[in-house]
């Protein structure tokens, strides 16, 4: 795929990442309050192909963020399985940049119905979010997924700053269309490049809270992320530890990265660091940078990421922050599937089928505007990213000392942002701890470990890659269960 790249001067690799217990039937015929507005009305998804019957409601379509340049966001929305009225309302955002929240995140990982293999059905989520929350995905920018703008040169403008703006656009004119949730509590959460995407948006709601008029207010309480990319520096570093220390580089290329390769955004060209970037990309092409012990998608003699197909650009120094190289092929044929605990690396294919096909489209009310392109987990018209903020901590900072709640998570067998990599940026924030590193529970195992630090919580889900609810689906909706109940995950063995 022609994805993302763009130059992180401090960044040594970037990746452009990016069932019930009870049922009731389909929702078609279901009375509608009165206080719902056609708009809303006309959103709700009726006959989704495929769909497991349920008993909560779910809606989809777009929402107007420009009228002058014709871009709209797309987006998914789930109610909760119970507690509509009283349960918070949880954004969830994937990175890339440039990558769809609906097809990972929704579809792979954390949402109500998950694509599988060889059925045309989807298949129910035992430990789907709605269970804890009501539950919206947004495809952005535009040029992700299903979303878009009628002015082409919007996908030359496209950045940190621009999504951040367009993402708040969006929920304002979401809420005037479903205002019934607009008292409800409101958090965000989200993984890989969401890192920054969050915590940007997070900045923008509080800032405009301050300025805006009661209308426009949101109930903003706070944000969690996850394998996040928070400062270029610590998660470099951190990346190129984690790699040597779990066997995946040799002694040799290690020391050669460390020695000659600067992290920092003042760093020189360097010949020597560049060679290295690229046999650091080309030992990782071997495997699947995003979960290190589960197999790759093997199928007509080549190997795609767990994640999607996916370029590596090595980018330690200036000379060589814009050289790209494809992850090495393992020659194969037909399918190696070779799975463990039931994890099929590749899901992504079966994904892309089902969001292209026209039936389902039209039941989500999406590719309104016949696209020029198909839907794709990472998107292939967006080309180029214009602003990247090197560091989220000034933000984080200040989001803390503003009062929000501020959990990060790390699936601890992530090799693209790596548990070590949240550590040393953690660890920069400079936060005093008010509880020490420490075991936490699921059911009579350990499920990870948690630091408590003043303002942030720090929590690891032992044997999880880049996308935790796929790995762990059982500790990801434990984990957001506390996050949005502000509690502290068990201590001691649940028996």
């Amino acid at each position: 795929m022609n994805l993302i790249f763009y130059s992180f001067f401090s960044l040594f690799i970037n990746i452009i990442i990016l069932s019930s217990d009870f049922v009731e039937p389909r929702l078609t015929g279901i009375k509608y309050n009165k206080e719902i507005n056609t708009s809303q009305e006309a959103d709700l998804v009726v006959e989704l192909p495929g769909q497991p019957e349920v008993n909560f409601r779910h809606y989809s379509g777009y929402v107007t963020v420009d009228e002058n340049h014709g871009r709209a966001l797309f987006y998914w929305f789930f109610e909760a399985i119970d507690h509509v009225d009283e349960r918070p309302l949880l954004l969830w955002l994937n990175g890339g940049p440039g990558c769809s929240s609906i097809g990972y995140g929704e579809a792979e990982e954390l949402g109500p119905f998950l694509i599988q293999k060889g059925a045309p059905e989807l298949k129910f989520n035992k430990h789907s979010w709605n269970k804890e929350a009501n539950l919206l995905f947004l495809e952005a920018p535009v040029g992700v997924g299903f979303s878009y703008t009628n002015t082409s040169s919007d996908l030359d403008q496209l950045g940190d700053h621009f999504t951040a703006n367009d993402s708040y656009n969006f929920l304002v004119n979401w809420f005037k269309r479903f205002p019934q949730f607009k008292s409800h509590e409101f958090y965000i959460a989200g993984e890989s490049y969401a890192g920054h995407y969050v915590p940007q948006l997070a900045e923008k709601i509080f800032d405009e809270n301050k300025k805006t008029s009661n209308e426009n207010c949101i109930n903003f309480k706070g944000f969690m992320v996850g394998n996040a990319l928070m400062d270029d520096e610590t998660d470099s570093i951190g990346m190129v530890e984690y790699a040597w220390s779990h066997a995946i580089i040799s002694d040799e290329l290690y020391h050669a990265i460390m020695t000659n390769c600067h992290f920092s955004s003042q760093s020189d060209d360097n010949e020597v660091c560049g060679k290295a970037s690229i046999d650091f990309v080309d030992t990782y092409g071997l495997i699947d940078i995003y979960s290190l012990y589960t197999p790759k998608c093997i199928k007509q003699g080549m190997t795609v990421s767990s994640r999607g197909s996916r370029k590596i650009a090595g980018i330690t120094s200036k000379n060589f922050a814009s050289q790209q190289t494809r992850s090495k092929s393992l020659a194969s044929k037909g399918w190696n599937m070779n799975l463990k605990a039931g994890y099929d690396p590749c899901i992504s294919d079966y994904t892309n089928v089902y969001f292209n096909r026209p039936d389902v489209q039209e039941a989500l009310h999406a590719n309104v505007t016949n696209l020029a392109y198909n839907w794709t987990h990472c998107s292939e018209v967006i080309s180029t990213w214009n602003d990247h903020q090197p560091s989220l901590l000034p933000t984080i900072r200040k989001l803390i000392n503003g009062g929000l709640r501020v959990w990060v998570y790390s699936g601890d067998t992530d090799g693209r942002v790596p548990v070590t990599s949240t550590r040393y940026t953690l660890n920069k924030l400079g936060l005093n701890k008010t509880q020490e590193w420490t075991p936490w529970y699921t059911s009579e195992q350990v499920g990870g470990w948690t630091v408590v630090y003043d303002g942030l919580t720090f929590v690891t889900i032992r044997g999880a890659g880049h996308a935790v609810p796929t790995f762990a689906p059982k500790q990801a909706q434990q984990l957001v269960k506390h996050f949005l109940i502000n509690k502290q995950l068990p201590s001691k063995p649940l028996l």
